[in-house]
């Protein structure tokens, strides 16, 4: 049996804790206090509430990060010095560079891992086999519906309650994408560290209030050739700003820690 550790108790870590592949357990689970007694009377007390990665006397196969940018930056490196593999799907915490530069330099150190998780979005393989050849340009656009833009600035870029038409609300890189909107723009980072890097990624954001669907478009062109992905994904039932995909790509990573395959 391998054992995992979760970082967060939200929305995306309860949709993949509920899909964990036969063979795969939760062992121990990273939260804040307050859903300590959730965890224990989920589990019936077989899986460790802790408040910090460094309260874990054991020894996960996996520690999977399905919290936020912050639970990377608080636990990140912690994690990595103990020599533990770290599967990241808040990629957008690698746009602080300084931050980037601590974990790999950790892992090449300790001998940890760092691994970026596709997330909601699909053909990072392609797009990291086209860096290899030189790439010109990658330019992402992310489309979601007024919900999924609650909350965050995009609320102070344009009237969600009064948009009648798809109209992007910001462009700029994928630096500034990841930074400013950190529940939202997690892909532009998964694919500016697959590509071109953050600064170089051209990213638009896009309210559309005739969907309920999170859709990703991605052009890419360079010595190889082009290509264009377009993916249309249903969100979380109870995070309209969490793609389900993301969720599934988390376990999908569970799921190599068994099967024998690759943890992209």
């Amino acid at each position: 049996m391998k054992k995992i550790m979760m970082i967060g108790y939200g929305a995306m870590a309860k949709e993949v804790l509920a899909r964990l592949p036969e063979g795969v357990a939760v062992g121990w689970i990273v939260a804040r206090e307050a859903h300590h007694a959730e965890i224990d009377a989920a589990f019936a007390g077989q899986v460790q509430a802790l408040t910090h990665p460094d309260q874990c006397t054991g020894q996960p196969d996996l520690v999977l990060e399905c919290a936020s940018q912050q639970a990377v930056a608080e636990f990140g490196e912690a994690i990595v010095k103990r020599g533990w593999r770290l599967a990241v799907i808040s990629t957008g915490a690698l746009a602080d560079a300084a931050l980037q530069q601590r974990l790999q330099q950790s892992c090449a150190r300790y001998h940890g891992r760092l691994i970026v998780l596709s997330g909601a979005v699909a053909g990072m393989d392609g797009l990291a086999s086209a860096r290899e050849g030189g790439l010109d340009s990658v330019t992402y656009q992310s489309s979601k519906s007024p919900a999924s833009w609650r909350g965050s600035p995009a609320e102070k870029m344009i009237n969600l309650d009064a948009v009648s038409e798809a109209q992007v609300f910001f462009e700029g890189s994928a630096r500034e994408a990841a930074s400013m909107f950190p529940a939202n723009a997690n892909v532009a980072a998964t694919i500016a560290l697959h590509g071109l890097g953050m600064d170089a990624t051209r990213v638009r954001l896009q309210v559309d209030p005739h969907t309920q669907r999170n859709t990703h478009r991605l052009q890419v062109c360079g010595q190889f050739g082009e290509f264009q992905i377009e993916l249309c994904g249903n969100p979380l039932a109870s995070n309209p700003k969490t793609s389900t995909l993301a969720a599934l790509s988390a376990v999908q990573a569970c799921r190599s820690l068994v099967d024998g395959g690759f943890i992209a």
